[in-house]
């Protein structure tokens, strides 16, 4: 029960981050600076809501309570969620948006290639799937970074100024506690502070590309992928996500 009960809250961590990112990105549908970008965005939000039913759907099978995906995600409070905060914080500007973005893409990008090779076959084969797309985000949230902090000198100073607001969101990621070593133990996936060589590795060489500069300090925000803290914003974006499950329970058309 404890090994499943574990397995149960990496799984929430996994299908919330995707969640609450897929709703952030999917603001921008309608409001993004050109066409083409509306659309990418769109497609992002997307590709992370078809993740998010695959983490959540295998969360709800563990739990065995008889609930489905949609369940967990649109009738659960802000203090049952565990994703990370970087994922809940406003939009920002479209380099804000598109720097947390790639931050977030760069540690997917190293956590799927670990977890394909996860001992649990429903985990291995989430990470397979979703590895394709993450590969795509990755290279494309790179990129665009690139375009915009090696761009214009207001294009420069909007993305450092992003980078200086997102960097202190970024230690979370590598957090460890009792799941994830018991997660580590099984096999089923790795302990997070492995995976932050590789991933500082990615993200230097980009930022550098970018002519961005990492800011200093160790301080890290946390909290929220054990569901002790939250931003205020979790709780205005849940408003506005879940307000029609909430307002017709169990509605269906």
């Amino acid at each position: 029960m404890t090994d499943q009960n574990h397995l149960l809250q990496f799984l929430l961590r996994q299908g919330d981050n995707a969640l609450i990112l897929s709703h952030r990105v999917s603001e921008w549908c309608g409001h993004s600076p050109i066409l083409e970008e509306d659309i990418a965005l769109a497609n992002t939000a997307l590709d992370l809501i078809g993740q998010t039913q695959m983490w959540l759907g295998y969360a709800a099978e563990v739990q065995a309570e008889g609930k489905s995906a949609d369940d967990l995600a649109f009738l659960r409070d802000a203090w049952d969620f565990r994703n990370i905060l970087l994922v809940e914080l406003p939009n920002g500007d479209f380099g804000r948006t598109l720097l947390r973005q790639f931050l977030f893409d760069a540690h997917q990008s190293v956590l799927m290639g670990r977890l394909i090779k996860s001992s649990d076959d429903t985990v291995a084969a989430i990470a397979a799937k979703a590895s394709k797309e993450v590969a795509y985000h990755v290279e494309r949230s790179a990129d665009t970074v690139v375009g915009l902090g090696d761009g214009t000198a207001e294009s420069h100073e909007r993305m450092q100024a992003a980078l200086d607001y997102l960097w202190p969101y970024v230690g979370e990621m590598f957090t460890s506690d009792d799941t994830d070593t018991a997660m580590a133990i099984a096999g089923i996936a790795p302990e997070p502070s492995t995976l932050r060589d590789e991933f500082h590795a990615l993200v230097t060489r980009v930022l550098t590309d970018a002519t961005l500069t990492i800011p200093g300090g160790r301080f890290s925000h946390k909290g929220g992928r054990t569901g002790e803290m939250h931003t205020e914003h979790l709780g205005h974006l849940l408003a506005t996500m879940q307000w029609l499950q909430r307002a017709y329970p169990g509605c269906e058309w």
